[in-house]
């Protein structure tokens, strides 16, 4: 007895229960040993997996990295017109293409004529619109009166609108009764003084033979720069003759909006020539906003240089409180009685019956029409070394809602 092995133990123990000697068996079998196997390969299989998914991951990490270090570097353009960021290009339309490298870069007016066909009869061609939106986004960011008025695109020179007022055109009845005579309105024609916005911004040669001269973004805000510095003297104080007609130059008068003839402007007086009241001077401001409609209220602003805001933004409550507010939180403008304030350099300084602040919804109020398309001509010769880029735009302005802008006059 003493002189029994483990393995005569195992066997025994294994006689003397059926369910162990079952067990074992199972794990001593070839289809059990095929299981193993089996598991074993496809953990190797995962392990093989997931190797290959983090070398995978490493790989697109890497294209990721590259591909922000090509975007941030200068965009250059390559002899056949392609923008090139990187070691990636990326193409333009044809028209573009042809517009960019072949007439603003080397002058080669005959593959523009076959995609251009707004040449005017002052010569240049007509920008591709991809041009021509950057041109109307940047003006709409620096010129401050096309940024809160109403701004329609025409496909000629003219532009016209028929306005009704006076008369009550509409009235409420019951579904069988008869329809009575309403008031007759009276109908009146807009048509906006328009006159042709130019620039004429210059680069020279060698700075246009330089591929990494982006002579598209220089093009376009030049140009932008150029059209809302005049515009916006125009907007505000134009004559209407072979220009805008600004709405400064609207006749104006000091009776309320159903006392004064249509196309009349409402002033409000200060108090005092030459500046505010000595007493109370923000009372004005307050009469300036109340005098509005309350339907033309949402969405207005006040429109004021920079001289005259400097004043106003000293004013204070009883409390002591500033009514200018800063717009602290991103993309929100500065206040005034809780309304934005517009920056207008062309808006005249306070002095002697200057109307000097303005209020209103000017998209309600002026209107802006302009024809689409800019056309360029490309002028080598007549400062050389220098190209010259003539750049026209035919644009129009005329108040075309008196009720919805009313004027702060500085006199008694």
């Amino acid at each position: 007895m003493d002189n029994m092995t483990e393995n005569d133990t195992a066997n025994g123990a294994a006689a003397s229960d059926p369910l162990a000697a079952s067990f074992d068996a199972i794990l001593k079998s070839e289809e059990h040993e095929a299981r193993i196997s089996a598991v074993e390969s496809n953990v190797d299989g995962i392990k093989a997996d997931v190797t290959s998914l983090q070398g995978e991951t490493r790989q697109l990490k890497d294209g990721l990295a590259r591909i922000a270090n090509a975007a941030a570097r200068p965009a250059l353009s390559t002899s056949n017109g392609e923008a090139v960021t990187g070691t990636k290009s990326m193409s333009r339309s044809p028209a573009r293409q042809q517009f960019v490298d072949g007439y603003l870069r080397r002058g080669q007016s005959g593959e523009v004529k076959s995609f251009s066909a707004n040449s005017g009869p002052e010569g240049g061609f007509a920008v591709p619109q991809e041009i021509d939106a950057v041109i109307g986004r940047l003006l709409t960011d620096i010129s401050p009166i096309r940024a809160i008025a109403n701004v329609v695109q025409t496909g000629s020179a003219g532009y016209r609108k028929l306005v009704t007022h006076g008369g009550t055109p509409s009235g409420w009845v019951s579904e069988t009764a008869g329809r009575p005579e309403t008031d007759t309105p009276e109908f009146a024609e807009i048509a906006p003084p328009t006159g042709e916005l130019y620039a004429n911004p210059a680069a020279s040669q060698a700075m246009l033979d330089d591929a990494a001269f982006d002579v598209e973004s220089w093009l376009a805000g030049e140009i932008a720069e150029e059209f809302a510095r005049a515009e916006g003297a125009a907007f505000v104080g134009g004559t209407g003759n072979n220009q805008p007609a600004g709405f400064l130059t609207a006749p104006v008068s000091a009776n309320g909006d159903d006392a004064r003839p249509f196309g009349t402007l409402q002033v409000i007086g200060t108090g005092a020539d030459g500046g505010f009241s000595a007493v109370n001077p923000e009372d004005r401001l307050i009469d300036l906003v109340h005098s509005l409609k309350p339907g033309y209220r949402q969405g207005a602003s006040f429109v004021m240089n920079s001289s005259t805001l400097a004043i106003i933004r000293k004013f204070k409550t009883a409390d002591g409180a500033f009514l200018w507010q800063a717009g602290l939180a991103e993309g929100r403008p500065d206040t005034l009685l809780g309304y934005p304030v517009v920056e207008a350099e062309d808006m005249p300084d306070i002095a002697d019956d200057s109307l000097s602040i303005a209020f209103g919804n000017f998209r309600a109020g002026y209107l802006i029409a302009e024809r689409s398309a800019t056309n360029i001509l490309r002028d080598p010769f007549t400062n050389k070394p220098f190209v010259h880029f003539y750049a026209t735009k035919r644009v129009g302005g005329q108040v075309v809602n008196s009720e919805a802008i009313k004027l702060l006059q500085f006199s008694a």
